[in-house]
């Protein structure tokens, strides 16, 4: 193939890409008052599923500040049209969440035919892990670190006589953005995986590195948790360790198969 005939391949891969977003924001759209009710502000009532299981575990360990009985924030549409682009922005970021597992795989489509057959092999499944470790991340962002997020916010205040009022935009704003944060950082084994794949990440580094990255992810989840006692900084910080050890090993596999085919 010439290179304007890959241009226009890769143009038919990114417009079915970006059409299966827009279907799936579409549909969103037209469901737009039952899923802004019962997800997109879920997280902003003291009832949703993340603070009552919280509130259990308090209850075990005798930790009454793991227990968020009240959200003190009131959220509020200051501009004209400001709720009806809410409704257009909230679809097309649920859009993107759910075409997540097609889009990649359109572009995985048109990246493989280019990869040598050892690469094709040692990739087999690329498609099923990001998409696992997306969504897995988006859960984990949705149901762990927004609600904490949220609750530490809004009830932060420099001042009693200082009242807790968001703009809608802010608030939707913060759920997407830790939401696909959280989305994207899980992919860090995948990262992991192509980078010691080109010789650029090495296991060695990573665990000299290791202490480092505990400390940042100690700080992060002291800074988001509802109280400084120490369950609820743990609840956070350990899935993340956890991700940061698993790349380590992905590193490791990757290092050691290398090597055996040198020794071929």
């Amino acid at each position: 193939m010439t290179f304007l005939d890959h241009l226009e391949e890769l143009r038919w891969h990114i417009i079915r890409a970006v059409g299966s977003v827009f279907v799936f924001a579409l549909i969103a759209f037209v469901n737009i008052r039952f899923i802004f009710n019962s997800v997109i502000m879920a997280p902003a009532r003291p009832d949703f599923w993340t603070y009552r299981m919280l509130c259990k575990l308090g209850d075990q360990f005798s930790m009454s500040a793991l227990c968020i009985d009240k959200l003190d924030f009131t959220l509020q549409s200051i501009g004209m049209g400001d709720q009806f682009m809410m409704s257009i922005t909230s679809s097309l970021i649920i859009g993107l969440l759910f075409a997540f597992p097609y889009a990649f795989w359109e572009i995985w489509r048109f990246i493989k035919p280019g990869l040598y057959p050892t690469e094709q092999k040692a990739t087999s499944g690329a498609v099923f892990f990001v998409t696992f470790l997306f969504l897995l991340g988006v859960f984990f962002g949705y149901y762990i670190v927004s609600p904490l997020a949220i609750n530490f916010l809004a009830n932060y205040k420099l001042d009693e006589a200082i009242q807790n009022q968001f703009t809608v935009t802010s608030f939707i704003s913060l759920l997407a953005t830790l939401t696909l944060a959280c989305g994207a950082t899980f992919q860090l084994p995948m990262i992991a995986y192509f980078l010691s794949k080109a010789g650029i990440l090495t296991p060695s580094f990573m665990k000299e590195y290791r202490r480092h990255a505990f400390v940042v992810i100690l700080i992060v989840s002291a800074v988001i948790t509802p109280s400084p006692d120490i369950y609820s900084q743990l609840l956070v910080s350990f899935p993340l360790v956890l991700l940061y050890e698993v790349s380590i090993v992905v590193s490791a596999t990757v290092l050691r198969n290398r090597l055996k085919q040198l020794d071929r």
